[in-house]
């Protein structure tokens, strides 16, 4: 079993908000691959839906502990269902990559993500696996370090524009069809084809 998780924050305000990506990716995945009703699960504080990718078991999780306490919920999904942390898969937005691009990665530190190094601080490691959608998108092209106030409070927290939304669109197909790559066939492949 894969655990298919996507970071972001509960509540109406955070909807289509940057930091959110996460959450947009699994309802997306939810629907066209015909998962069922995603279910609030309170002792997991998620959101969950079990189905197939192929012939691989897939748990779909949205962690409803905001993004900073993440780690919290899949350490506790991750132990009831025994997961492996090789097998926890994690979709999360990026503020070092370009608006329109992902990138997947493996055992890589947390990069200053606040859920993900949530995430390594539950678990004790950083091996698991990492779906990363790009949310940069300044006017100059540049972001500042995800420590000020404007990368803390403003950034992540914006709402995609609608000519953005139409354009999430594409690169969250992309990113569907790299997990759907990676489950049937491999992760090595998914990552040749699509970093």
């Amino acid at each position: 079993m894969i655990l298919l998780a996507g970071l972001g924050n509960p509540g109406k305000e955070y909807e289509k908000t940057r930091h959110n990506v996460g959450f947009l990716v699994i309802d997306a995945i939810q629907k066209k691959l015909f998962f069922p009703e995603m279910e609030n699960q309170k002792k997991f504080n998620a959101t969950l839906s079990v189905g197939k990718i192929g012939k691989e078991k897939i748990l779909l999780a949205e962690p409803q502990t905001f993004m900073n306490n993440s780690g919290k919920s899949i350490v506790a999904i991750s132990k009831f269902y025994k997961i492996k942390p090789e097998n926890i898969w994690i979709i999360h937005d990026d503020a070092d990559l370009p608006f329109e691009t992902m990138k997947i990665s493996k055992n890589k530190s947390s990069g200053g993500h606040r859920g993900v190094q949530s995430i390594i601080k539950t678990l004790k490691t950083q091996n698991f696996i990492r779906f990363r959608i790009g949310i940069k998108s300044t006017k100059s092209g540049k972001v500042p370090s995800r420590s000020s106030k404007f990368m803390g409070h403003f950034l992540v927290e914006q709402k995609f524009s609608a000519a953005q939304q139409e354009s999430l669109k594409k690169i969250i197909k992309k990113c569907i069809e790299s997990i759907e790559v990676a489950a049937t066939e491999s992760l090595d492949k998914a990552m040749t084809n699509f970093n």
